[in-house]
């Protein structure tokens, strides 16, 4: 037994095999939406966003590829058709919960204030957390409370203002999408680029069971949460 496990152990110390991939799952937060920023094509015609992305919820939103091409605008700065965002070096692949063809759905969470929101995960031994999440009108003091089987912990964020640029390699905090135009009430673009999605990484304790997870933010900034993914 012993030989074997070395001899497994040198195939993956010189490179022969490779480790497994971390599972992604991909956190139901329907119950907590409340807020439609995204506007998308749907049967020909433009479904206008409602509670946008900054003043407070009635200021601008942003437009997908389809809907800012029927729109006769320029769609290199809107966010991709296709809402489960690619996997880079930074994250892996997150889903978002707008859609074309969908006019009715609840696609992110509003968070004004003061304010908190909670849902349950799948239980499981994660090993790292994700929020796709944006920050307006200045930045947004977080607070997230991990609900283990045997306890609770709580991580703090600073999530800065979604115009802001991001140091690159950091640790806690990137682009989930980057540079992307804004969109006035009547889906007229009030700016051409440099706005962003981020993402919020968080860190678990990965021997520990997770059962559900509490998000808190200060009296400051305005926020719109969209997704949530952990690693198995």
């Amino acid at each position: 037994m012993k030989s074997t496990s070395g001899f497994l152990l040198l195939l993956a110390v010189c490179g022969f095999i490779k480790p497994k991939a971390p599972k992604v799952i991909q956190f139901e937060i329907s119950s907590i939406l409340n807020a439609r920023p995204v506007t998308t094509l749907s049967n020909a015609k433009l479904t206008a966003w409602k509670t946008g992305i900054d003043g407070g919820g009635n200021g601008d939103g942003y437009l997908t590829k389809s809907a800012a091409g029927f729109n006769r605008d320029s769609v290199e700065h809107a966010l991709p058709d296709d809402p489960l965002i690619r996997a880079d070096s930074c994250h892996p692949a997150i889903q978002l919960h707008y859609a074309n063809g969908d006019s009715l759905r609840y696609q992110a969470c509003s968070m004004k204030g003061e304010a908190s929101v909670t849902f349950s995960v799948p239980k499981g031994r994660y090993s790292k957390l994700y929020f796709a999440m944006t920050s307006a009108e200045g930045g947004s003091a977080l607070k997230f409370y991990l609900t283990y089987a045997n306890g609770e912990t709580i991580e703090q964020s600073l999530l800065p203002d979604y115009y802001q640029d991001l140091p690159a390699n950091d640790a806690n905090l990137c682009y989930l999408t980057h540079d992307l135009a804004k969109w006035g009430p009547t889906n007229k673009m009030t700016e051409k680029n440099h706005h962003n999605i981020d993402l919020v990484k968080v860190k678990t304790d990965p021997k520990q069971t997770l059962l559900k997870i509490k998000i808190s933010k200060g009296k400051q900034g305005y926020v719109v949460f969209w997704a949530a993914a952990g690693e198995l």
